[in-house]
């Protein structure tokens, strides 16, 4: 097992809902640390940069404005495959149909508003975490 980060973000539908300290006790639990934490608000400039892989997809324009729309809270884990195990936690993108206990399942509306965003890949999490933290915001 390696080593890894991995970025998280709780969407503004589950900030709103309070669920922050929920997420960093469950993360704690399954051994993920958190290195960086910081509570933002996406531009609509900034959620397209972010979510610019999805650019051609239909979903684009609704998907950057609903994370334009209120608070994220930003948190980089660290841990023993850190990329499988925050996403194992979250259940499947759309809640419906996510399993029982994950956070998706228990805080996500429904697949556009899942709640959560994590990594899903090492290149990923490389260019997600240097796109929304400067270096020194990262603390192993």
């Amino acid at each position: 097992m390696a080593i890894e980060r991995t970025l998280a973000m709780i969407k503004p539908d589950c900030v709103k809902k309070g669920v922050i300290g929920e997420t960093l006790r469950v993360a704690e639990e399954a051994g993920l640390t958190p290195i960086a934490i910081k509570r933002t608000r996406f531009s609509r400039q900034q959620a397209e940069g972010f979510y610019a892989v999805h650019r051609e997809r239909p979903f684009f324009g609704d998907l950057t404005a609903f994370m334009s729309e209120g608070p994220v809270v930003l948190i980089v884990f660290e841990g023993e495959d850190a990329i499988a195990t925050w996403r194992r936690l979250l259940g499947a993108t759309n809640p419906i149909e996510a399993d029982e206990g994950t956070l998706r399942k228990r805080f996500g509306t429904n697949i556009e508003r899942n709640g959560f965003h994590g990594s899903d890949a090492p290149e990923t999490a490389a260019f997600e975490i240097s796109y929304l933290f400067a270096g020194l915001e990262v603390h192993p």
